[in-house]
């Protein structure tokens, strides 16, 4: 299964980074040890979804009519 996931930058909130992995639980820790030239200069990074109230609240607007719109649009 591949996950689709949104990273942000501690010490800079500016950054962020998406990226895509069959490995979830590896690619965080790959990242903060600056094995991606792309996140290596803004290390440590955090999940942008980091807790279940977070996640759900995203599902939920996933699943209204605007989400459902904006996945239409931008995820398929």
């Amino acid at each position: 299964m591949w996950y689709v996931y949104i990273i942000r930058s501690i010490e800079f909130p500016e950054q962020e980074y998406i990226g895509a992995t069959e490995y979830l639980k590896r690619r965080l820790p790959e990242h903060n040890a600056g094995r991606s030239a792309h996140t290596a200069k803004f290390v440590p990074w955090k999940l942008v979804f980091p807790d279940k109230l977070k996640a759900l609240a995203f599902e939920k607007y996933l699943k209204s009519h605007s989400g459902r719109a904006f996945s239409k649009k931008r995820l398929c």
